[in-house]
């Protein structure tokens, strides 16, 4: 079984290349590819990048959406494993996958942590073990089935934000998804940048404009950046 893990970026210098590393420590042995698909960085993600071995690309179209969709139609595995670059897999991940696909899954993610150890933190990692699509979110990785993910029509290019919540969302109605009891670590930055209540709220405001189908997909990208500070903004 091969794995294409597809990694989107966006001025990640500071973390691609412990991701890749990474990746490829866990995968000796395995039958995988590397594939990171740019949407525009100013900084040295993709010569960084490159400079491990890696496919890179630069995407015609910006966004998380268009940019893995641009990687996934170029991808050889049968496996898709869709990974933020500022998160971090469990360095099991590839048996924890086939177990789970081997179990009759089609699609699934990990829990995830965040490489913190503040108090409520830990709180927000405790609640993403429970089922619900609020607990979805592109952290916690995606892994899915590449014939699955070309019959739902990869991910909705119109969501700039919830991408991953709007595939997920589609891929329960009518597959089995699995969400596998270890954790990805992802970094703690927005919550650097703001307060706990002030990325908790955001997050909350969006999930409900997604939710309740009454917001455009722009709408709900830029009230949520109207309630937080990003990093990569400043």
């Amino acid at each position: 079984m091969r794995y294409s893990i597809i990694i989107p970026t966006l001025n990640e210098e500071r973390f691609i290349h412990r991701l890749i590393s990474h990746v490829q420590l866990a995968g000796e042995g395995e039958s995988y590819e590397i594939i990171v698909c740019d949407g525009g960085s100013s900084d040295r993600t993709v010569s960084v990048a490159a400079g491990l071995g890696v496919r890179t690309y630069e995407s015609p179209k910006k966004g998380r959406a268009g940019q893995m969709n641009f990687a996934a139609a170029r991808a050889k595995g049968e496996i898709l494993y869709f990974v933020h670059a500022d998160c971090i897999p469990p360095v099991t991940f590839f048996k924890e996958i086939e177990a789970q696909l081997m179990k009759g899954a089609d699609a699934g993610c990990f829990r995830y942590k965040f490489d913190s150890d503040k108090f409520m933190l830990r709180v927000n990692a405790f609640f993403n073990r429970f089922g619900g699509l609020i607990c979805r979110g592109g952290d916690q990785t995606l892994f899915i089935k590449r014939t699955i993910f070309n019959s739902l029509g990869g991910f909705n290019e119109t969501f700039t934000i919830m991408e991953d919540y709007d595939l997920v969302r589609s891929i329960r109605k009518q597959y089995r998804f699995a969400v596998i009891p270890a954790y990805a670590v992802v970094s703690s930055r927005k919550y650097e940048h703001n307060n706990w209540l002030q990325v908790n709220f955001a997050n909350s405001i969006a999930m409900f404009m997604f939710i309740s189908g009454a917001c455009s997909p722009d709408r709900i990208k830029s009230t949520y950046h109207s309630l937080i500070r990003h990093p990569k903004d400043e």
